[in-house]
């Protein structure tokens, strides 16, 4: 993946505080919940114990949208994929306290936990919900929207999955649009392969809250993984 070297990451850890709680969630409740990374694919049948739709969230912050749609939807399998601790220990807190047997967590940089760790049209849909836009033009090369990550997202897709995407910095939806609508394999669900409407029963990121308060649009992106392989 030439378009997103390993060097560059799409993100920087965060000294954010981890709760007495969080902490303790990573302890005790990751040998449950958690999927360590290896350079090996995932028997996702084996890793939820049944064959269901499966639905990947990449940076989930806090879990409250997953742990929502995990609990609206116990028909579906939910993986989240987020690198700060202080989030992943909350989800897990969520997911012990109501119950999920359908969650697992994933605390590791998802361009290579989709490289090495996700089969081929394995999964239902995709998540990437306010991702960092990297605003600084210099910057512009960490953005987790690139075209070869784009290529695998479509690849990981079961042919008719969905990939949905939110922003509010326009600038970075613009270039998600770009890119998205480049990417063989995946077909714009929006009128004239533009911005789709927002999808109702996501639950806020507080990420979206802030710049909701902030007075920023949201732009939303639906694509489809078309129903020919090669």
């Amino acid at each position: 993946m030439t378009d997103h070297p390993r060097s560059i990451r799409s993100f920087v850890i965060r000294a954010g505080r981890t709760t007495r709680a969080q902490r303790r969630a990573l302890d005790e409740l990751w040998p449950r919940y958690g999927v360590d990374f290896s350079a090996r694919p995932l028997d996702l049948d084996s890793l939820y114990g049944r064959r269901a739709a499966r639905v990947v969230e990449i940076g989930f912050g806090n879990g409250a949208n997953l742990a929502a749609l995990a609990a609206s939807h116990p028909e579906r399998d939910y993986l989240g994929i987020e690198v700060h601790p202080p989030g992943v220990g909350h989800l897990l807190l969520a997911i012990a306290a109501a119950g999920l047997t359908n969650v697992r967590v994933s605390c590791h940089d998802a361009v290579e936990v989709f490289d090495a760790q996700i089969p081929t049209a394995s999964l239902d849909e995709i998540l990437i919900l306010f991702p960092d836009p990297w605003h600084k033009k210099r910057h512009h090369k960490r953005r987790l929207v690139q075209p070869a990550f784009a290529a695998c997202l479509a690849d990981r897709l079961a042919p008719g999955g969905l990939l949905r995407l939110a922003t509010d910095w326009r600038p970075y939806a613009d270039h998600m649009l770009e890119v998205l609508n480049a990417c063989e394999g995946l077909e714009n669900l929006a009128p004239a392969a533009a911005f789709a409407a927002r999808r109702p029963d996501r639950a806020p990121t507080r990420f979206e809250e802030r710049g909701e308060r902030l007075g920023h649009e949201i732009w939303e992106l639906a694509f489809r993984r078309s129903e020919a392989r090669a």
